[in-house]
């Protein structure tokens, strides 16, 4: 049952994300000829006004098919006829509307449990924070150069430290300070972590507006801590044998998440759901980034590209991602991630 939830759960960021492009086709006066839910033979369809709405039998998601994506018809309703800041908007709708659902989910969830600020409560004794010379009320702005936007990213910015010297930037009563201190290695639940000694002040029952301005903060620090796993990896700083999951660790990561309740599975969405947008935005061929990019340089040349180049790129990077994904599932079942 809680398998059936995660998958479900997952598909609906997947359908999220289509029905951006969906919208932004409808605004832009594209005609869409199908958008469907779920993937595979088709169950069931109905014929709208001029879309067709059909499910499919895996529910694993979705897609929208536009007039003209695939070739180029002479139609000013086709998306290959549309102009190139009319193709971007709708090429980036679906990363958006991952975006807001993120934010969303998250505004729910902050309503219900509150939220730690950024602000400093209670200093433990001996600790780095407060032999550095922090206090009560500190806010924190910035670690080495970073802003911060949540107590998560000052938790990862302290764990990627390895215990070297950071640099705090703080607010103290509108005044700004900087501070030095070295993170200290400690044993907490039975695992070696860094820490530097402090607890964060808690807003217990916040008012929308705050939930909505924190939601907004927890989404930039999703977005912010995406851009450094992705460097990361690329740089080879990551145990991709034990650190990097595919798409059977996500199940079983929405399926853990589900057991905990619908908190727990909501939040696990939200996180999803940016990393989904974020990925979806690299310029890499065959992703929306990809078609951003090259819709990008004809509006830059004025000159269109001509299409066996795309086509040609577009097939191999769907290649290349088929690949990394059959390598990455395997890795899954491999050496799956404990969890």
């Amino acid at each position: 049952m809680y398998i059936i939830i995660a998958i479900l759960g997952f598909s609906l960021l997947v359908i999220v994300h289509e029905l951006g492009h969906f919208i932004m086709a409808k605004v832009n006066g594209i005609k869409v000829e199908e958008f469907s839910v779920g993937m595979g033979p088709e169950i069931f369809s109905r014929k709208g006004k001029e879309t067709r709405y059909s499910l499919r039998l895996f529910p694993i998601g979705g897609f929208v098919s536009l007039l003209g994506e695939e070739e180029v018809v002479d139609d000013e309703r086709s998306f290959s006829s549309a102009t190139p800041l009319r193709k971007i908007s709708i090429i980036l709708a679906g990363a958006i509307m991952n975006i807001i659902f993120a934010i969303i989910v998250f505004s729910m969830i902050i309503s219900h449990r509150g939220f730690n600020e950024l602000k400093i409560s209670k200093l433990s004794e001996n600790s780095p924070a407060i032999n550095s010379g922090l206090q009560i009320n500190d806010e924190i702005i910035e670690i080495d150069g970073d802003k911060v936007y949540t107590p998560t990213d000052v938790t990862m910015a302290i764990q990627l430290s390895n215990g070297n010297p950071i640099n705090l930037l703080i607010n103290r009563n509108g005044e700004k300070i900087e501070i030095t201190l070295t993170p200290e290695l400690i044993e907490k639940n039975g695992n070696k972590v860094y820490h530097i000694g402090f607890y964060y002040s808690a807003i217990k029952e916040p008012t929308i507006i705050q939930a909505i301005k924190q939601s907004i903060k927890e989404t930039a620090s999703l977005i912010n801590q995406t851009f450094k796993s992705l460097k990361l990896i690329v740089s080879g700083n990551v145990n991709l044998k034990t650190d990097v999951g595919g798409p059977i660790t996500i199940i079983r990561m929405s399926t853990q998440a589900a057991k905990n309740g619908l908190v727990s599975l909501g939040y696990l969405l939200g996180f999803i759901s940016v990393n989904l947008a974020i990925f979806n935005l690299l310029p890499f061929p065959a992703l929306d980034g990809g078609w951003a990019a090259v819709t990008i340089i004809e509006l830059i040349t004025r000159r269109k590209l001509p299409d066996k180049i795309v086509g040609a790129a577009n097939y191999v990077g769907f290649i290349i991602l088929m690949g990394v994904m059959i390598i990455v599932t395997l890795k899954d079942v491999l050496f799956p991630i404990k969890l």
